[in-house]
């Protein structure tokens, strides 16, 4: 079992930054896809940004220019630079991963795909 945890959220005002980062302990995590999704208030659970073992990433069309994910070898985790927040980004912000979407190389924002998630992470932003 895969156990993920976000850390990394908090409450900015509209403008700044924040880094989530997505630790996998007892795996290594550039084995993985991983992915970010996010729960805003009262709405469906949306996908964010994916980041496939050969680098290559998928992002929603609302965060493109603005997120950028990554993996951090040094720290074994999936992190996701958050900038130029918006109201809007304010969200539960959710991580993900999956072995065999790794083997696939599979960029995948389907929820449904995925079957490793942590508790997420609260970002706030207000304007």
């Amino acid at each position: 079992q895969v156990h993920l945890l976000e850390s990394g959220g908090g409450s900015v005002q509209a403008g700044r930054s924040l880094t989530l980062a997505c630790a996998a302990p007892g795996v290594i995590a550039l084995d993985y896809c991983v992915a970010w999704f996010r729960e805003a208030p009262g709405q469906e659970r949306e996908g964010v940004a994916v980041i496939a073992t050969d680098g290559r990433t998928n992002y929603a069309d609302s965060v493109k220019g603005r997120f950028t994910i990554s993996l951090d070898n040094a720290k074994n985790t999936g992190d996701l630079q958050m900038n130029d927040l918006k109201p809007e980004d304010t969200a539960m912000d959710d991580c993900a991963a999956s072995w065999d979407l790794a083997r696939a190389g599979d960029l995948t924002l389907d929820q449904w795909r995925y079957n490793h998630w942590g508790p997420g992470t609260q970002v706030t932003v207000s304007s």
